[in-house]
Formats: C-alpha cells, structure tokens, sequence
C-alpha cells in the first residue's frame, strides 16, 4: 500500500534536524510522496532547500497563508508571484481566509485569496485552500473568481454537512482530511459520510494536528496512516480500498507533476 500526504510542513524548524529521518521513516512506511504549501515569503528558502534535497519524494506548492496577510501584503504577493516563473509547483497554495484568530485584515485576505485563485486558472495549476471560520467567504471569492474551472482542495476540512454540500457543488474541489477525524469530539468521521470517498484526499498537516494517539505532539509525515485508518472505519471500507481510493485521487487532483506512480 501507498500513501501520499497531501499537505506537510516538513521544512519548518520543527522538525530540525530529523528531516531525514523522518524522510525515510515515512518511504519505509509506504508513504510515496510529501505535497509541501508554502506559508509567506520566509519559508520559501527552507521549502525549496528540502525539495531540492529530495525531488523525487517532496514537491512544492507557492502561496501566501491567509495568516501572513497584513499592511505589506502587496509586497509580500510580489515575491510570492515571482516565484512561479522559476520553477514548477505542483499546486498554489497555502491559500485561503483565517477570521479564526483575527477579522482585522479581512478585506485583505479576500483581496489575496482571489488574486492567487486567478493565478491557478493562468497556470492551470489546483489550490491548497485554508478556511477557518470563513467557509462564507471563501465560498463568495470562488464564485467570484471562476467556480466551474478552478480546481482543488479545502485542506484540513473541519466544516459542517452544508459547507461540504456546498463544496459538492463546485466541480473540481476535494476535501482534505488529516488527524482532526481521530479526536474524541469531532464529528469529521460522521461529517464526511456525506460525501463520496472519491472526494477524500489524505494529509497530515504536519507539525500540526497530529492524531490520536499521537495529539498534543508534533506530527509526522508516518502518522498518515492513523488517520487513513480512521477514514476506511468511516466509510466501512478496508484500508487496502481507502488507501488506493484517496492515493488515486491526490494523482488526479495533482496530475501535472509526474512521480513514480
């Protein structure tokens, strides 16, 4: 069997300097491929130094966190864009609307999210998007931008039954589900029965969110397989079945990077 964790920050310096360590505990596990989204414009460096490191095991992805969005953020966009004529990503992202932790910057996030959901059309590139507290609102700038051609995920989905209807309504959209289905509280696990396995893609989120009975620790990319466990309970199926379904639909959603398949 074999994974790919569609959305890891292995290259922050939570993680340093086990890297490669961690690198070879997932292959070992069966973990094909790591999907890194970028967060602003200082985490690119260390991005690019892991995949590069790696280019057959970690891809990249280019975009600007909805958290990192303040007063610079025309600046910070430029040098985000920049980035996508130099070398190939495999999506855009992290992008998206956080009113979690702050509403102060909301019209500038709106502004940022619709700018780089503009550039994945141009590119024909998917997006990573991040939501949180703010399924109105990125929902008012994707149909804004173009709801029929954009492609993509909600990453670390944690909405209700009708936010994720109203994502079954957009096409080319799939739901990304991480250690959050394990915790005691959530109702992830009877959430996503309302949607199809063919919607699902797999990720750890790591250094964050890491599942039961690993919470309250840093997550690592070989934890995937908690979470694939609690995915095939809920859909009854057998992790052979979830593990192909979800791993199939990461290649057809990222189909314009060519790994060992």
């Amino acid at each position: 069997m074999r994974l790919i964790d569609t959305h890891c920050h292995l290259y922050l310096d939570d993680f340093d300097p086990e890297q490669d360590a961690l690198i070879a505990e997932a292959r070992a596990s069966g973990i094909e491929a790591l999907l890194l989204p970028n967060v602003d414009t200082e985490t690119i460096d260390r991005m690019h130094q892991l995949c590069d490191k790696y280019p057959d095991y970690a891809y990249p992805m280019m975009g600007l966190h909805p958290t990192s969005v303040k007063g610079d953020y025309v600046e910070r966009l430029k040098t985000i864009e920049s980035c996508l004529s130099v070398r190939p990503y495999i999506a855009i992202g992290e992008i998206g609307i956080d009113l979690y932790w702050d509403k102060t910057w909301i019209r500038e996030q709106k502004i940022v999210f619709e700018e780089q959901l503009r550039w994945s059309l141009e590119m024909h590139l998917p997006v990573a998007i991040h939501t949180r507290d703010a399924f109105p609102e990125v929902f008012d700038s994707i149909h804004k931008v173009d709801p029929q051609n954009l492609t993509g995920v909600f990453h670390s989905f944690g909405g209700t039954v009708d936010d994720l209807k109203e994502i079954e309504k957009l096409p080319n959209f799939m739901i990304g589900i991480n250690g959050v289905i394990t915790f005691k509280n959530s109702k992830l696990a009877e959430t996503i029965q309302h949607t199809s396995i063919e919607k699902i893609l797999l990720e750890t989120d790591a250094p964050y969110l890491a599942p039961v009975p690993y919470r309250g620790k840093r997550n690592n990319p070989v934890y995937l397989w908690k979470t694939a466990e609690k995915v095939a309970e809920s859909y009854h199926l057998s992790l052979e079945e979830t593990v192909e379904t979800t791993r199939k639909n990461a290649l057809k959603l990222f189909s314009n990077m060519n790994w060992n398949a």
